[in-house]
């Protein structure tokens, strides 16, 4: 005899807001996607205005696993717990991939994944980022913070490409720039509340070859050898951000407008870094409304020119 199957409610507790109690079809789980994303869009909106429509519901499935993944690992309690959430949350990719998606964000997902052959190597690396942002929160090189930054940023653009039909290495190449120097370009905006949260993003031995401690972060103290520093990390962050523009110029029209805004954006939180005086223990660095909708206007106006 078949076993009963398991509700989605025995799955996982309430203490979570993603346990979803029924199935739904692949249209009111896009639309479940699609709620989900338009209260959280942040940068997404953007990028998403610039979108085909017919691809602008494959974009909210992904935005929305990618999404509850995130709130997982940061919303939770403890770190044991978002562990937990974590497994739970691949154990749902796991039936999707396997061709029974229960949860509404992976019957819409399976269904983009399988509309562009999308594998499932991606999904799973930002599970792996999240999980060892639990367990490990300082990085020794640089080289392991780009291993970081491979699993957490780079599969998201590499799942943009195959929304849009590309997989090879070059354009892939060109992506993992663009997305890493975003994520960098983050990590140095945001120091100090990354810091709140027990993480440094600064690599270690760049902070004893300038003479920078945890402890000086913790003080809010800034000094000119905590200025070098940072002009060294948005150096590299610059350096990657120039390789990856060349993006731009292999992908469609659509797509091109999303690489240039987002690394016009990545650029100028370094530039309004070093406006500052590379002082982010003391002021956040950010971008105004007022300029990030200049920005906006400024890249669709060149696009209508011939």
């Amino acid at each position: 005899m078949a076993e009963p199957e398991t509700a989605i409610s025995d799955v996982i507790p309430f203490d979570t807001r993603y346990a979803v109690v029924e199935r739904m079809s692949l249209a009111q789980s896009r639309a479940y996607c699609g709620r989900l994303a338009s209260s959280h869009y942040e940068n997404f909106l953007v990028g998403t205005l610039l979108l085909p429509r017919r691809l602008r519901a494959h974009f909210n499935s992904v935005y929305a696993y990618c999404r509850v993944a995130d709130d997982l690992a940061d919303e939770s309690p403890s770190p044991a717990r978002a562990l937990q959430l974590l497994d739970w949350w691949e154990s749902e990719l796991d039936r999707a991939v396997a061709g029974d998606p229960r949860h509404p964000v992976f019957v819409a997902l399976a269904d983009t994944m399988a509309s562009f052959g999308i594998p499932d190597a991606p999904f799973r690396d930002l599970l792996s980022a999240f999980r060892q942002d639990q367990i490990i929160n300082r990085y020794e090189t640089y080289d392991e913070l780009l291993d970081y930054c491979r699993r957490s940023a780079n599969p998201v653009g590499r799942i943009v490409l195959h929304l849009f039909g590309f997989t090879d290495d070059h354009r892939r190449s060109l992506s993992d720039a663009t997305c890493t120097a975003l994520q960098l370009a983050n990590f140095l905006q945001d120091v100090v509340p990354d810091f709140e949260r027990g993480r440094i993003y600064l690599p270690e031995c760049d902070m004893r070859r300038f003479g920078v401690t945890p402890e000086q972060i913790a003080a809010r103290e800034f000094t000119p050898s905590f200025g070098l520093l940072m002009e060294f990390e948005c150096s590299r962050a610059r350096e990657m951000f120039e390789y990856g523009r060349a993006l731009a110029d292999v992908v469609p029209r659509r797509l091109r407008m999303d690489v240039e805004m987002f690394t016009m954006g990545g650029l100028e939180i370094l530039r309004r870094i070093a406006r500052q005086g590379y002082d982010v223990l003391s002021r956040r660095p950010s971008i105004p409304r007022s300029r990030q909708a200049a920005i906006l206007l400024g890249r669709i106006v060149r696009s209508l020119r011939p």
